[in-house]
């Protein structure tokens, strides 16, 4: 529909940048601008080599996000940014860009959690999310489970990482694998040809007396590697595809059982899985399997806007534009930890005294 707000987003926390265009809940646009190769040849990303790529990136993508959607940035009703939590660098280069772009065209500013987009982004591909809904973010930089009220300003953690997140796991086993990077996709693919019951690797804080929702794959991780390195001391070749299967089954059982206990603990009947790690294919498998046992509905978007990307920021903002939430205040900055317990960076009363004249008139 015409009158539903048209909004641009910006995602830079981590390697790639994302912008993205929608109106309302529709998608317009996806331009993604990786640095992915840059960062191969160190086995991770770099943060000083992420925040170049994304300066050199942020304009001609901005522009062909304007054009794959066939808008003018003037018709933008706002434009929204990732403001943390992230790389610090990195972050800064997109916050600093949104607020050029906004302020050049005299259109509102909205600073908005990562995390949150995450969850917001499933609105583009099932529609407006239920309330509550319970959300599992899984990535290289964090595992979460969330309790949503409402996308725009009620976001409770019920459980986290409290070391490796799922996504760095997949990274470290393929590279002790010498399967490269990044590690989640190869170790999927080769996963497809191994058995998952081969060998019996731990399940992280999953006893009686564990924290119920918070996740924990150092000592998977550490216990995989050293069964590798077992196995090569002892001069026997490594079975590169069991190990990866039996790697990738211990990492998916504990993600859906405590997120599905976590729905049936608080009474939620929706469970979104989002972040990159969501684009495994077992995962989405064994989720839908436990769902369906339950009698929960599973959500998942589609693996590319499972990844980081400027979709999920731009129908965050938009969401926050249909609501009439505050815009973002000019001294907006980035901030690498910020909670999820603030959806959006609110502003201030005189936010909206700066002139909104368009400089480019």
């Amino acid at each position: 529909m015409a009158d539903e707000p048209l909004v641009l987003g910006i995602e830079t926390s981590c390697d790639e940048t994302g912008v993205g265009i929608v109106r309302g809940t529709t998608l317009l646009a996806d331009a993604v601008a990786s640095s992915v190769d840059e960062h191969a040849r160190f086995g991770g990303v770099v943060p000083e080599v992420a925040s170049r790529a994304h300066l050199e990136a942020m304009v001609p993508t901005i522009d062909r996000a304007l054009k794959e959607a066939g808008v003018s940035a003037r018709d933008l009703d706002g434009i929204a940014v990732t403001a943390g939590p992230g790389l610090a660098g990195a972050l800064l280069v997109g916050v600093s860009a949104a607020k050029a772009y906004a302020y050049a065209l005299g259109k509102p500013l909205y600073g908005v959690n990562h995390l949150a987009s995450h969850i917001c982004v499933d609105q583009l591909e099932h529609g407006a999310l239920p309330e509550p809904t319970m959300a599992l973010l899984v990535s290289g930089g964090h595992s979460s489970l969330l309790l949503s009220s409402d996308i725009t300003s009620d976001v409770r953690p019920m459980g986290a990482t409290i070391d490796d997140a799922a996504g760095e796991a997949f990274d470290k086993i393929a590279r002790v694998l010498n399967l490269g990077f990044p590690g989640g996709p190869v170790i999927d693919r080769y996963a497809k040809e191994g058995d998952p019951r081969a060998i019996a690797f731990p399940r992280g804080l999953t006893g009686p007396r564990d924290p119920a929702y918070d996740f924990s794959f150092s000592g998977l991780k550490t216990s995989v590697a050293r069964w590798i390195e077992a196995k090569r001391a002892a001069g026997e070749e490594v079975p590169v595809r069991d190990v990866a299967a039996s790697f990738q089954e211990a990492v998916v059982d504990v993600l859906t059982r405590k997120a599905v206990r976590a729905c049936k603990d608080e009474g939620v009947d929706h469970l979104m899985i989002g972040g990159g790690v969501a684009a495994n294919s077992r995962l989405r498998e064994l989720a839908r399997h436990r769902c369906e046992a339950a009698g929960i509905e599973l959500r998942v978007p589609r693996p590319k806007l499972c990844t980081d990307n400027g979709a999920m920021v731009a129908a965050l903002g938009a969401e926050m534009v249909a609501r009439n939430r505050a815009a973002s205040s000019w001294d907006l900055s980035a901030d690498s930890s910020l909670p999820v317990t603030d959806p959006h960076v609110p502003g201030h009363d005189h936010v909206h005294e700066v002139s909104k004249e368009n400089l480019y008139s």
